[in-house]
């Protein structure tokens, strides 16, 4: 179906304004997390080369976070320059009224979503990934060393020029089951191998139960108990699988079936996928928020004023899913609940504020 010129400019004009207002709020990121980079590059002394990288690659990831927060931001700006050039008095005139402005509005914010989260996320996430590589291959604090997949758990940690090849068949919070600890030199040459049926790691001296050594000359010892001092612990472990930005939808969902084949809560996992999927309605959403705001005070003329007071707004929402996605997290409320809930109130509040908009 053919645009109607009045769509169609709106449609160019918001994605206009879309895509200045998000390339200011990129710049500004890689600004922020340039000076935060330096901080790397000083403590592992490399060259300003990866202070620049490590700062785009991150900004992406930081992005995605913020893009709810720029539709509000954007459709502030768009509904000032109709007011300022004097076209929403003209589209009005023309029996478009503001209740249509807002219905192609959150169509294209709709649209704009579905792209964001097929495509720029997974830009993002593959980028995120390569920018932890990266900075793993300067740390020497054993970061990002572990990984689950259908296997269960596997760790990789070098202690006194020892080289210790962790397996676990499950893996919840403090404990492990079913473990197998290789031990080998710098070249590879296997020294011994330790099996347990659990081990206890709320602190980095584990302490295995039921334990059998075999050493490289073949000899074999019992154990009921025995302690190996590890550089991880619980908290360390799972800290390591925090950050789901670096995973792309695909390998989330790959990633939350490992953590129930070894018994660990898959439950961060479908909290992330969950506002994943809730973007494109939060985008919609924004937008409408945006526009009820700014008509509201319409008669302000303070640039300054909308700007604050939208961020203002922007901080309220932004707590509000991040309160509901820590009581998920700790299972008072439910996965889903934790994130649509906050969602269906904004989704009340933006019905009323339309009412308002159409009644005007």
């Amino acid at each position: 179906m053919r645009l109607k010129i009045y769509q169609s400019y709106i449609y160019t004009q918001f994605t206009k304004k879309f895509l200045t207002i998000s390339f200011i709020f990129f710049c500004a990121i890689v600004i922020v997390n340039f000076f935060e980079e330096i901080r790397f590059t000083e403590k592992y002394n490399t060259e300003i080369y990866y202070t620049i990288m490590l700062s785009l690659m991150n900004a992406p990831s930081l992005m995605f976070e913020i893009f709810p927060f720029i539709f509000l931001v954007c459709v502030k700006f768009f509904y000032l320059s109709l007011v300022d050039k004097e076209e929403l008095a003209i589209l009005n005139s023309n029996g478009i009224s503001n209740f249509k402005i807002i219905i192609h509005l959150v169509a294209l914010s709709g649209l704009l979503g579905i792209i964001l989260l097929f495509f720029f996320y997974s830009f993002s996430s593959n980028l995120k990934s390569k920018y932890l590589d990266i900075k793993n291959r300067f740390s020497n604090s054993n970061q990002y060393l572990a990984v689950v997949n259908e296997d269960g758990l596997w760790i990789k940690e070098e202690l006194d020029n020892s080289l210790y090849i962790i397996h676990a068949k499950e893996f919840d919070k403090n404990s492990l089951k079913s473990i197998t600890i290789t031990e080998a030199d710098k070249y590879y040459n296997n020294r011994s191998t330790i099996s347990a049926k659990s081990a206890n790691i709320i602190s980095k001296n584990w302490q295995l139960k039921n334990v059998l050594v075999l050493n490289d000359s073949g000899s074999r010892d019992n154990f009921k108990s025995y302690i190996y001092n590890s550089s991880f612990n619980g908290e360390i472990i799972s800290n390591l699988f925090s950050n789901l930005n670096s995973l792309n939808i695909y390998e989330l969902h790959k990633l939350s079936t490992n953590y129930l084949k070894i018994g660990y809560s898959n439950v961060d996992v479908k909290i992330h996928l969950n506002k994943i999927y809730s973007m494109p309605v939060f985008f919609m959403l924004m937008t409408i928020l945006g526009f009820i705001i700014i008509n509201k005070f319409k008669k302000i003329k303070s640039r300054f004023f909308v700007i604050i007071f939208g961020i203002f707004i922007s901080v309220i929402v932004y707590y509000l899913n991040y309160f509901s996605s820590i009581l998920g997290n700790k299972g008072a409320l439910p996965i889903y609940l934790s994130v649509w809930a906050p969602l269906f109130i904004l989704f009340l509040i933006c019905n009323i504020g339309i009412l308002k908009v159409n009644e005007n």
